[in-house]
């Protein structure tokens, strides 16, 4: 015997009853129950039965539409696709998806890119609906084409003043609003134009096109120092490309992880780690004001808006940031010994901690409170010279070596 049906969720577009198929047309016509939001249910003013608006929280409007699915209709209203950013996984979650059919209708996204005659099969789909607008110029790194839901405070505009921000500005962009509906309208904008635009109706999805062709960026960035401004003496207070790429790796960086980098310098590590880390977030520690100032302009300088320079002496100023998956210790001016204990203390279970150390000291000082701590860390002595011009010839410089050490907090079993 098949399982019942009783909650039907009804994708719809700005064009109301109009745009429904038959099928759905006939799931509201059996309903004894419509829920939605406000703008939804305004499309059936023949409705005779129980309306349940979607406002506030959504608790009690479902708690009742779950009451009265034991014995009536249901049917839910929802933008375009309901399992595209929508409501669908929470009613299904809510009912079961076993009894609940979805009858979607051509998404928001779809719309868009349809007025503008893009095609969208390599195109990313990111919302800042809702959420922070933070990394966004970072997760669009790898992309040239992408569709962003927006909201009333993360604005096209808003976005758009982000990315010039960030120096990321080929883009050409489009704001399409009020999609299928009698008030639907699509510009065009060059972002500086977009950026000063103060008319978008809150109801619009914003596409971007990179201009020009474009060239995704290495998946592993190891960028020379001479990329970042630095603290004089020209060559110090920045870790060197080759022992970055070995620490980086060390740390296990996944997409979304939230990574410490302490004693951040110019911000080498904390940037590069960024990279690795789009839809992650990174904390570069730097007590040094003028180490704070490049720190920050390093950030902009790469484009990368999902790091957080943060001006403190660690660890006194670890206290309050997220949990880290991974920490980096590339400087600790003396406190070694509770930089380490700290970080070990907020890492998450499986959590990587790497330790740079250059002096015989620091070198001593994080082996032993490793070790009592009870890890084994992985140690490498990281020795590197670069060929440099030598009259008509080469020869090797030596660069200081480093000891690389890592360790992994236990996962308890």
């Amino acid at each position: 015997m098949s399982t019942r049906r009783a909650v039907t969720v009804i994708g719809i577009g700005d064009d109301g009853c109009a745009g429904l198929t038959s099928r759905a047309a006939n799931a509201v016509a059996r309903a004894h129950v419509l829920v939605g939001g406000e703008r939804h249910l305004a499309f059936f003013p023949q409705f005779t039965g129980e309306r349940i608006a979607l406002k506030g929280g959504l608790g009690a409007a479902l708690d009742r539409a779950s009451e009265l699915a034991n014995e009536h209709q249901v049917c839910v209203l929802a933008s375009g696709d309901p399992l595209f950013f929508g409501i669908g996984p929470l009613i299904a979650k809510r009912f079961g998806a076993e009894h609940v059919e979805f009858l979607p209708a051509p998404s928001s996204i779809q719309w868009a890119f349809a007025r503008t005659g893009i095609a969208w099969e390599d195109a990313e789909v990111l919302s800042v609906h809702g959420r922070s607008m933070d990394g966004f110029v970072s997760r669009l790194r790898h992309v040239s084409k992408v569709a962003v839901l927006t909201d009333t405070e993360n604005t096209p505009a808003r976005l758009a003043a982000r990315l010039l921000e960030y120096g990321d500005d080929r883009w050409q962009a489009w704001v399409c609003e009020r999609l299928s509906g009698p008030g639907e309208r699509v510009r065009a904008f060059a972002l500086a134009d977009l950026a000063a635009q103060t008319d978008i109706d809150p109801l619009n999805v914003l596409l971007l096109v990179r201009e020009g062709a474009f060239r995704p960026r290495p998946a592993i960035p190891y960028l020379h120092e001479d990329a970042f401004a630095k603290r004089m003496p020209k060559n110090g207070l920045i870790t060197k490309r080759e022992v970055r790429l070995l620490s980086l790796a060390s740390l296990a960086i996944a997409p979304d992880a939230i990574v410490w980098d302490i004693g951040a310098g110019s911000g080498s590590v904390a940037i590069e780690a960024a990279m690795l880390a789009p839809r992650g977030w990174v904390y570069a520690i730097e007590v040094d004001p003028e180490g704070v100032a490049i720190c920050r302009d390093n950030v902009r300088t790469h484009g990368v808006d999902n790091v957080e320079v943060i001006a403190g002496r660690a660890p006194e100023a670890l206290a309050g940031l997220k949990a880290p998956d991974a920490v980096f210790v590339g400087g600790s001016k003396g406190s070694m010994e509770a930089i380490v204990a700290a970080s070990l203390e907020a890492l998450r279970p499986g959590g990587r901690l790497v330790v740079n150390a250059v002096t015989l000291e620091n070198v001593a000082e994080a082996y032993t409170t490793l070790r009592a701590h009870r890890l084994d860390p992985e140690i490498t002595l990281v020795q590197i010279a670069r060929g440099v011009p030598l009259a008509h010839y080469r020869r090797y410089e030596s660069l200081n070596p480093i000891h690389i050490m890592a360790a992994s907090k236990p996962v308890a079993s």
